[in-house]
């Protein structure tokens, strides 16, 4: 039978570390580019703008990927202690 083994430890490690990088990661908007009133210019400054809420939609999803996945490892460790203590 395979035996598969979840270090607890390891796995909170590495989730707290994918917090502090997406905690660090800072997306600035587009900056103001004056009174330019390009096609160009406005294709561009929206371009940047969509790029930017793209980001912070990404940034919250995998926020709430490794909330959802601390919560199963803690899962899986209180199910492992469960049959253990049986």
């Amino acid at each position: 039978m395979t035996q598969i083994k979840l270090n607890h430890a390891e796995m909170l490690k590495q989730l707290d570390e994918i917090k502090r990088a997406l905690d660090a990661l800072v997306l600035e908007g587009p900056d103001d580019v004056g009174q330019n009133k390009l096609d160009f210019t406005q294709k561009w400054q929206e371009r940047e703008e969509m790029i930017h809420q793209f980001v912070s939609q990404y940034v919250t999803i995998v926020q709430k990927n490794v909330e959802d996945t601390r919560a199963n490892v803690d899962s899986l460790k209180e199910q492992d202690e469960a049959i253990v203590h049986r």
